[in-house]
């Protein structure tokens, strides 16, 4: 049977009332207000629950046809999974915690021990390079705080960087093996430092790209006063955009995928007493670390298990949204999935273990427990869905199995106030920092590996190594990823000729009832391939030190004549700076601004611009110190999801 196109505009009805009841509500709404936000997701919650249950009762399959049910209920089963795991971050949701006036409140506790208490800083490092580490290294040694020890924990055992280590004045610590990999490094130094004379009363955790702002532990340790405190989490900033934002050239209009979680889901997380160790840039008291013996090593995701396991004994993980510190965001796409494999293998691991939310009297709270459920809805259902959507198109076109029975008004009728109330609730409370199409890309490129983990961690829970994530290296030239190009490419010529063949050979099933609809998420499907193969197509970098956006002016001084000129970016290595001098490339030069006398050289000029680097290693020691003394820490502002739109247009028809 045909579908009516009359009755299409009454089928919008329900959508364009949502659009209006946000429109004429969500400008009054104090984003921050606890009934606010209570509102805005229950409003979404209540349509959210109206479509699932029109699914479930509505679009399934008769099982007159057993391939369409089939199908059907398994694509329903997973859809259903996903919507409970999104209830559960949504209720979350309605609390945000900011710990920033708690760790104003107590700073002068803090400043009254005597001494103060002493904090060991470990550098976890493997595999890195000397451009990596020095920053972090440079940046630690720098901490503005009186009594703190800086210890370079190297598993790779590299006389390089043992030798920087003693001209740099930092401690340098190693093992004869790599047993439990991070959280083994992490379990020899505690045993090490416990031994002294002197030992710490608190722990930092860096990784090796992650450079900590001179504030971080006069911002950290105020929040331990509070004696249950165990663990106290800052969020992790990333100077260089992900291989999402790169590769989709978004990194000027759209933040990096870690944004939402940390800006928005962890604030809200800790206020239900959920917070967890996500690892570097974090401090925890040692003295509670003991207790449990260590760091624990039955999971790739070693972070998230201490915060379970310290809450166990009564210690909680506390929240800190302050930007102190800035690391690498994987720079390829590659290395994009070996950290999301892990992250995910990590969870499975604790699922799997003593840790089993569904496991009675192993001291979890029932938030926690909650917690977990939500997180491993999150890894094996979430991505399997993504992947179910992008096949069932090609399933009804080419084998004419329908897995969602229903018309495209009926659809529209329950679908769009659904899809607009969850979008628009999210967008508002996030600022912009997780939109549909940006989520879905940056889920559909590590769908098969995050699969593969989620049926590997249940089936063998115990064994895996920890693979680390590869930062640094060459990235000069344009870098094609054909695994998983050649993967996308597949499934979009499979959509195009299934849809093809059903058109030229067998049209009635474009006039099917459920044929407008699918033919609508084929499109959808087909532009989320689209980016999801563009973010294999990975662009050159040609810098080695990341940029940040400077207003400031400095003074070049060459032969003897002074140029004062606008400061338009800097870095560890150089600047960047507005107007022009009389120096060719190549010339010498001092440069001088704030407190900083820097020689360097020019590297390239032009008639408005001139581009500087600095020419030794105690320049650029100066200039890491001056970056990370907590200068720069722009503020992001809420993101234009029209502008995102635009630039992911233009990327596709570059």
């Amino acid at each position: 049977m045909s579908y009516p196109i009359g009755l299409v505009p009454e089928a919008l009805w329900p959508a364009v009332a949502t659009i209006g009841l946000m429109f004429a509500f969500a400008p009054w709404l104090p984003r921050d207000k606890v009934w606010a936000r209570a509102c805005a997701i229950g409003f979404a919650l209540v349509l959210t629950w109206q479509y699932m249950i029109w699914r479930a009762l509505v679009t399934v399959p008769s099982f007159a046809h057993p391939l369409d049910a089939i199908v059907g209920v398994i694509f329903l089963l997973f859809e259903v999974l996903t919507t409970i795991g999104t209830t559960s971050t949504l209720v979350t949701l309605t609390q945000v915690n900011r710990r920033t006036q708690e760790a104003d409140a107590a700073t002068p506790w803090l400043m009254a021990q005597d001494p103060p208490p002493l904090v060991d800083v470990f550098i976890c490092t493997y595999n890195e390079e000397q451009a990596i580490l020095e920053k972090t290294i440079i940046a630690a040694l720098h901490i503005d705080y009186s009594n703190y020890r800086v210890w370079v924990l190297d598993d790779g055992r590299r006389p390089w960087l043992e030798a920087y280590c003693k001209r740099k004045g930092c401690r340098y610590l190693t093992r004869p093996d790599n047993a439990h990999a991070k959280a083994g490094n992490i379990n020899h130094a505690l045993k090490h430092v416990c031994r002294l004379p002197d030992p710490p009363d608190f722990m930092v955790i860096l990784d090796a790209d992650f450079a900590p702002l001179a504030t971080f532990l006069k911002r950290t340790l105020p929040l331990f006063k509070n004696r249950d405190v165990g663990i106290v989490q800052t969020p992790q900033h990333f100077s260089n955009p992900d291989p999402v934002q790169s590769n989709l050239a978004v990194s000027e209009v759209f933040c990096d995928e870690q944004r939402f979680f940390f800006d928005v889901i962890l604030p809200s997380r800790d206020v239900w007493g959920l917070a967890f160790c996500c690892g570097t840039s974090s401090v925890t008291r040692v003295a509670a670390l003991r207790q449990i013996g260590g760091f624990p090593t039955d999971s790739v995701t070693e972070d998230y298990l201490l915060t379970l396991r310290l809450e166990e004994i009564g210690y909680r993980t506390a929240y800190l949204n302050e930007r102190l510190s800035v690391g690498l965001a994987p720079e390829g796409l590659r290395e994009y999935t070996i950290q999301r494999s892990r992250w995910c293998l990590g969870l499975i691991q604790i699922f799997r273990g003593p840790d089993n939310p569904f496991l009675p009297r192993n001291g979890l709270s029932l938030a926690q427990r909650v917690g977990l459920v939500e997180s491993f809805l999150y890894w094996a259902a979430s991505f399997p869905f993504r992947m179910l959507c992008i096949v069932i198109p090609i399933l009804y076109w080419a084998f004419a199995i329908r897995a969602v029975d229903a018309e495209l008004g009926d659809a529209l009728r329950h679908y769009l106030p659904y899809f607009i109330s969850s979008v628009a609730v999210i967008y508002w409370i996030g600022g912009g920092r997780n939109l549909p199409m940006m989520a879905e890309t940056s889920q559909l490129v590590i769908v098969p590996e995050i699969i593969k983990s989620v049926v590997v961690g249940l089936i063998k829970p115990k064994g895996h190594k920890f693979e680390v994530t590869p930062k640094g290296g060459e990235r000069d030239r344009l870098l094609i990823q054909w695994r998983p190009l050649l993967r996308f490419a597949g499934v979009g010529a499979a959509i195009v000729l299934s849809a093809s063949y059903a058109f030229l050979f067998d049209n009635t099933r474009f006039i099917e009832e459920g044929a407008a609809l699918s033919l609508a998420w084929t499109w959808y499907s087909l532009l989320i391939l689209v980016m999801a193969s563009l973010v294999c197509i990975e662009q050159p970098r040609y810098r080695r030190d990341e940029r940040q956006s400077s207003h400031g002016r400095a003074v070049l001084h060459i032969d003897n004549r002074a140029y004062d000129l606008d400061i338009t970016d800097l870095s560890a290595g150089g600047m960047l700076l507005r107007g022009s001098v009389s120096g060719s490339v190549g010339a010498p030069l001092t440069v001088v601004f704030r407190d900083l006398h820097l020689p360097a050289t020019i590297v390239r000029k032009t008639a408005d611009s001139v581009a500087v680097r600095i020419a030794t290693e105690e320049a650029r020691t100066a200039m890491i110190r001056h970056l990370y003394s907590g200068r720069y820490s722009p503020a992001l502002v809420d993101i234009d999801g029209r502008r995102v739109a635009l630039t992911v247009v233009q990327r596709v028809f570059r």
